[in-house]
């Protein structure tokens, strides 16, 4: 067989010395330690262990969400650092992982999110602090393959979970999660002031004296879920269902009512879509007092399948908030916002929520904590320590450029020094990365 010319000859052989992969994995673990994670999920992994010998299961926990970060889809999959003990140490064997989360106990999961509060606090006093937060809530559907704890058929015809999650809109920090039956209620109004509750525990912020805004899609706008936020000093935005009275409504409101929306380079979407506050037009007086009601119109984009919702060729959008903003397309651009939402349900599937690996629920639900700490390492890292496109990247491509790396160790004067692999693209922006944590040294060439 002739070969291809094309590629360069080359010689395989086992003789490397010091070579590894997932070098850009190491700066997640580093940055857990910084901001206190570590530590303090052993504080809260302690009383689960009753001998002194063996692993950290705080460590073990660490582990675990550096794996899923850096793209491990299954427990066996974080053998991928322990495989590695020059660079990632003395990582845990499966079965240890797998004792790890059956001793995880609803008590345990209680420290872990206070755990995940504390270095959150350590992070945004690092500098990640947005300054502007806005809680997305949103449910998903994940697929089961096989019969497991809690799963349920969903109203997609499917089969498995439907869990509930919260996202920081400014930073993408998974704040918090809920697993549930596939066939959960996708309004339940306890489920949503659940998940608030949480998300807030989470934010080193007081909704009481600084601005906090939740916002949902139609399936928040409940009297418990809207009136929760009323007695939390929390400001909602929530979507509306399109009712005939309000499709009546829309149609014959003045041309003179519509306002041009804001895309996202600031300027005017005269094209694309405008909106209008209709408070003055319905009555709210079932809703809490400040209550406000907005449309957006826009045309449907080439190619789009029209829904019985559209009306007369156009795409119609409502939301309530009891936001006292007076600029109609600010308004309109903080529900538009609700969208990067699904971008971050993405990402968590991308980042091991796509399998949950357990029968058990109580286990899956361990699992989903990990995906939240994954989640927030990535956040971390994007915040503390990338500048540029690597600050808005997606966590498929943080591991091509940066966190599946390849490097060489060497041992020289009682000093180990990573040396990320000549050539590659983005090999100074990782050692950059680490130069920006305490106590490291990282030069560039």
């Amino acid at each position: 067989m002739k070969r291809n010319a094309r590629r360069p000859g080359i010689v395989v052989t086992t003789c490397g010395q010091g070579v590894v992969s997932h070098a850009g994995a190491r700066l997640l673990g580093e940055l857990a330690d910084d901001v206190g994670l570590t530590e303090a999920l052993s504080e809260a992994m302690a009383p689960t262990k009753q001998r002194r010998r063996g692993h950290d299961r705080g460590q073990v926990l660490v582990d675990m969400a550096v794996a899923i970060a850096d793209g491990a889809a299954t427990l066996s999959d974080v053998r991928v650092l322990g495989d590695q003990p020059g660079l990632f140490g003395d990582v845990a064997s499966v079965p240890t992982m797998w004792r790890t989360l059956e001793a995880t106990d609803r008590s345990a999961l209680e420290r872990i999110e206070a755990a995940r509060a504390s270095a959150r606090a350590a992070a945004w006093a690092a500098g990640i602090d947005p300054g502007f937060y806005v809680i997305d809530i949103d449910a998903t559907l994940v697929n089961a393959h096989s019969d497991k704890e809690g799963a349920a058929p969903n109203y997609k015809h499917g089969f498995g979970f439907q869990p509930m999650i919260a996202f920081l809109d400014a930073t993408g920090e998974a704040l918090a999660a809920i697993l549930r039956p596939g066939n959960a209620a996708a309004g339940s109004a306890e489920d949503h002031v659940r998940l608030l509750d949480a998300a807030l525990a989470q934010l080193p912020v007081d909704p009481m004296a600084t601005e906090v805004i939740a916002r949902t899609d139609s399936a928040g706008a409940s009297h418990g879920f809207v009136d929760a936020c009323r007695e939390r000093g929390v400001r909602f935005i929530v979507g509306h269902r399109l009712s005939a009275e309000l499709a009546r409504l829309v149609l014959d409101i003045p041309q003179n009512r519509w306002m041009p929306t804001i895309s996202a380079d600031g300027t005017e979407e005269r094209d694309a879509g405008v909106a209008a506050e209709v408070t003055d037009l319905v009555d709210l007086g079932h809703w809490p007092e400040g209550t406000r009601m907005f449309v957006r119109r826009e045309e449907p984009h080439p190619g789009a399948q029209l829904t019985f919702s559209d009306i007369d060729g156009h795409r119609y959008q409502l939301f309530i908030t009891d936001h006292p903003e007076d600029d109609v397309a600010f308004v309109e651009a903080l529900y538009r916002g609700r969208g990067r939402c699904e971008r971050r349900i993405c990402d968590a599937k991308d980042t091991g929520l796509e399998n949950l690996p357990s029968a058990s629920f109580a286990i899956n639900e361990v699992w989903l904590a990990l995906v939240l700490i994954a989640s927030d390492l990535l956040a971390w890292m994007r915040g503390l320590c990338l500048e540029g496109a690597l600050q808005k990247a997606e966590p498929k491509r943080l591991r091509y450029t940066l966190l599946h790396s390849a490097g060489i160790l060497v041992h020289s004067a009682r000093r180990t020094t990573l040396r990320i692999a000549a050539g590659w693209p983005w090999a100074d922006d990782l050692v950059t990365a680490f130069g920006r944590l305490p106590g490291w040294t990282a030069t560039t060439t």
